[in-house]
């Protein structure tokens, strides 16, 4: 125990990496790959908090263009984010795993509500610690709430799990010459618009020293190497030495 690189992880996924292949919903055979993937992790004593944003139902920003008020739109984004979490919640339960979800926004019959205080003692009992609804407020990504519960949290990395290896300096299937970077600085993200995490998210880690890996989680086995620290994906910290 005494030699994990991180004690305690808040692991970002998106709302289109529970759909799978489709575009839209949830493909229950990814969602139990994933939750097997958290469980290797709780098997080796690491305490893990989770954000799942809620892409795959909704997306205020990309509703807006077709008329929709974007704060509505945003907060059916937060209401996505709770389906994923309770559908996430019951794959993790399927490995006999304790867990709970604390959500932003009150929905008390599917989650407790968010009290960082809370969020941390479950994480002290080794449950497994769901954060839905965003940050509760409009305006702000999934990206952005995942990073200010890992401060709250005392989280010691951002695990970005996406579906592509790491960080590029164009878009991988457009261009089959992008370089992918294996290390970065916060500063180099923000200049380069690198497709990280929100500025406002990347930021955040900035001021508060908090590293993040982005790796793909599809991939048997890699989110317990990211979590031990293993050279996978790109990490994203104050220095690249």
């Amino acid at each position: 125990m005494d030699s994990l690189p991180y004690r305690r992880v808040l692991l970002k996924m998106s709302g289109e990496i529970l759909a799978g292949q489709e575009d839209f919903g949830i493909d229950p055979a990814v969602v139990g790959n994933l939750a097997s993937q958290v469980k290797s992790l709780v098997d080796k004593g690491i305490q893990v908090g989770i954000v799942i944003g809620g892409g795959n139902f909704f997306r205020g920003s990309s509703l807006e263009s077709e008329g929709l008020d974007r704060v509505s739109g945003d907060y059916l984004g937060m209401l996505g984010t709770v389906m994923n979490s309770v559908a996430f919640q019951n794959a993790l339960e399927g490995y006999g795993l304790d867990t709970r979800v604390l959500s932003a926004i009150s929905i008390t019959q599917l989650a407790e509500p968010y009290i960082r205080r809370r969020a941390v003692r479950h994480l002290e009992k080794n449950r497994v610690v769901i954060c839905a609804g965003g940050t509760g407020n409009p305006y702000f990504s999934t990206d952005t709430a995942a990073v200010l519960r890992g401060i709250e949290i005392k989280a010691g990395l951002i695990m970005k799990g996406t579906k592509v290896d790491g960080v590029y300096d164009s878009d991988p299937a457009i261009n089959p010459q992008a370089r992918k970077y294996e290390n970065l600085t916060y500063e180099h993200v923000v200049e380069k618009k690198l497709r990280v995490m929100d500025l406002t998210a990347v930021t955040l880690c900035m001021e508060n020293q908090l590293p993040i890996v982005v790796f793909n989680v599809q991939e048997e086995g890699n989110m317990l190497k990211a979590a031990m620290g293993s050279p996978i994906g790109t990490i994203v910290k104050g220095d690249t030495s």
